[in-house]
């Protein structure tokens, strides 16, 4: 997940789509703590979340990705990522985007979850990128 979504529960909520992907988020995170999904995380993850200017809302992911978090992509393969990140970028993709997603591409990740409508347009053979309602439909064969 990127940091979009685990902000989106402080969105706001009287708009339609921005509630669905609210649930489907927090469904996501259940599912996360029972072992039914595996949460990867990544030091671009933490940098943005740093940068969170809401306390509350920092600490909070925070905890939730220090104690759910099962791979960690590092600061020393960030040659590795940068690489893959550039790539992407060719595409249009944003920066810090980017290298969201090659960090999720480097921990061999089936699934980026997103709530960006303009980074959910990226495709690739090695990762598919999806928002959190249409991951939820995915995973329960809907």
């Amino acid at each position: 997940m990127d940091n979009g979504c685990y902000n989106r529960p402080y969105d706001d909520q009287t708009q339609l789509r921005i509630s669905l992907e609210t649930q489907e988020k927090l469904y996501i995170q259940d599912n996360i703590k029972n072992n039914k999904f595996e949460l990867v995380t990544s030091y671009i993850l933490l940098y943005e979340n740093s940068e969170n200017p809401y306390e509350m809302r920092k600490r909070s992911i925070l905890e939730f990705i220090q104690n759910n978090s099962c791979i960690h992509i590092d600061y020393d393969r960030a040659e590795e990522v940068k690489s893959e990140a550039e790539s992407i970028m060719k595409t249009g993709i944003k920066m810090k985007d980017a290298y969201h997603v090659a960090c999720a591409v480097m921990a061999a990740s089936d699934y980026f979850i997103t709530t960006d409508k303009r980074l959910l347009k990226y495709k690739s053979s090695k990762i598919q990128l999806l928002n959190p309602i249409d991951f939820i439909e995915e995973m329960e064969g809907v």
